[in-house]
């Protein structure tokens, strides 16, 4: 997938999520609280022209998941829908405003194992936009290339004691990330591939199951 970050791209990704069906919102229990994160395409590094998202390092003084590698995101304030969340925190993490017609559209609603009901959102982040990370809540920001997700080796299923289901995760410059991070790259992946794959049903490793 030989991309770059121009109007043509932009009128791809909005093709394939428009063949996209998302799952009904009202299939997950009730009881978990809502949250929101972004997946937001953005000019590879140093504004090169390799479409990439966004990927922060967790702050370590955070009091969940910090030093954890994630989509900027977080929990739904009263009375916001998912769309306005994840462009709040958007805002909130890593100083970038969008609006929301720059919000593609949603992918499937993930629940996690700590409790939450995630809805990814896709952001067209523009070429020129700053990004400011909040310390506060992000250690650091990383550019990542559409194409590395894309690679058919970048995603790997593993079993664990814990759980009939596979922990999904994705090979990123180094690093393994794990669900739900993961899970909601693959489906991101999977979407650009002009496949609806579902992905609730991948597990996420035990040290996120609190």
């Amino acid at each position: 997938m030989n991309w770059s970050f121009d109007d043509a791209f932009r009128r791809e990704v909005e093709a394939r999520y428009a063949a996209f069906r998302r799952r009904p919102a009202d299939h997950a229990p009730a009881t978990l609280k809502r949250a929101a994160v972004s997946i937001v395409l953005v000019p590879g590094e140093n504004g090169s022209a390799p479409p990439a998202f966004l990927l922060t390092m967790r702050a370590a003084t955070l009091r969940a998941h910090g030093n954890q590698w994630a989509l900027p995101g977080g929990r739904l304030d009263d009375g916001e829908t998912a769309a306005d969340a994840a462009l709040r925190e958007l805002e909130e993490e890593l100083g970038l405003r969008a609006g929301s017609d720059q919000i593609i559209g949603l992918l499937d609603d993930y629940p996690t194992r700590s409790g939450y009901l995630v809805t990814p959102a896709i952001v067209w982040g523009g070429a020129t936009a700053p990004l400011v990370p909040n310390p506060q809540e992000v250690a650091s920001v990383h550019r990542i290339p559409v194409s590395a997700v894309a690679d058919p080796d970048a995603f790997d299923f593993v079993s664990i004691a814990e759980s009939e289901r596979s922990v999904v995760r994705v090979h990123i410059a180094g690093h393994v990330i794990h669900a739900p991070t993961a899970a909601l790259i693959y489906q991101f992946r999977e979407m650009l591939a002009g496949r609806t794959t579902r992905v609730d049903q991948l597990e996420q490793p035990v040290f996120a199951w609190r």
